[in-house]
């Protein structure tokens, strides 16, 4: 049986992929921050900061992984923002500690780099859907070290021969996400305005804007396939090669409410630097490995709704 090490499993992301991993019939083990908490059913959980270089490195020699999902990050734009020092440490450092922890180990196991769509930044017109060959003009923070983390990782692939792939995941929604994140954030506000925890006025930001959103559990499933399947040294889009306007999301979102809503602009939910459109071409990735998104986004939506209907 083969095994699968997720680094930085606690986040939104890591009891999805941990559920296909076993799903897939993997060997699965997890490892998170000593102050976070992850119960998942199946597989190990192990504490481990990735700033701490020595202890990345036993980990590896005690788990010996066949596959690597490297998901730990600090992936809000917001925040980064606010914390760049912090950013640059755990996206660019925490990764090489990663990288360079792997590079030592006896064997090569096969390692799969998690960045953004954010990466491509600023696209001009006639550039959607955006391909991987484009190019990176990060538009934020986060988006810069992401970049810099797939750079860094296509060089270690050449330079010492190591089964490195890196993903430009576009935004992924699911049950469970947090509110930090858009469609997540409106769900929570409209559970909010049901329960009458707040009056029935949603704050949001830049409802112009066209994103890429792609079910969790899809995005998950083309991540268990890229780490089998994926060529080293290469980077693939995960998406869902369709961009919507927010205003749209809003609107579904509002439609499965009860309540009557009325829709304010949030001056602090307005980015410094906002990218109008971002559309994946996914056409790598389903070439390789015939993936493509099976959820449909009312279902996505729905079921986040009701995850904070039951949440709250």
């Amino acid at each position: 049986m083969k095994k699968g090490l997720v680094i930085g499993a606690a986040g939104f992301v890591g009891s999805y992929l941990l559920e296909e991993m076993y799903r897939q019939g993997m060997e699965a083990y997890a490892t998170k921050l000593p102050n976070e908490k992850l119960d998942i059913p199946y597989g190990k959980v192990l504490d481990l900061n990735i700033l701490d270089k020595e202890a990345v490195v036993s980990l590896l020699y005690e788990v010996r992984p066949d596959y690597i999902f490297h998901l730990a990050a600090q992936s809000s734009v917001g925040v980064a923002w606010k914390n760049p020092t912090l950013t640059v440490d755990v996206n660019i450092k925490g990764s090489i500690n990663v990288m360079d922890a792997v590079r030592e180990l006896f064997y090569k196991p096969r390692v799969l780099l998690i960045g953004s769509g954010e990466e491509y930044g600023h696209i001009r017109p006639g550039e959607t859907p955006i391909s991987e060959e484009n190019n990176l003009r990060p538009g934020n923070i986060y988006a810069a070290t992401k970049a810099c983390q797939n750079m860094i990782g296509s060089i270690y692939a050449k330079a010492y021969d190591m089964e490195l792939m890196m993903v430009r995941a576009f935004n992924h929604i699911g049950p469970g996400q947090a509110p930090l994140f858009v469609v997540s954030d409106f769900c929570k506000q409209v559970a909010e305005i049901e329960k009458g925890l707040r009056e029935p006025v949603m704050k949001v930001g830049n409802l112009a804007a066209k994103r890429d959103f792609t079910d969790v559990r899809d995005v998950v499933r083309a991540y268990v396939a890229l780490v089998q399947q994926g060529k080293s040294g290469e980077t693939y889009n995960v998406g869902s090669g369709k961009a919507l306007e927010i205003q749209e999301i809003l609107n579904l979102i509002i439609a499965k409410s009860t309540k009557k809503i009325q829709v304010e602009i949030d001056p602090n939910k307005i980015r410094p630097v906002d990218v109008p459109i971002i559309e994946a071409d996914i056409t790598k990735l389903n070439s390789l490995t015939g993936w493509k998104p099976e959820i449909p986004l009312e279902q996505t939506i729905q079921e986040t709704l009701d995850y904070w209907r039951s949440n709250l």
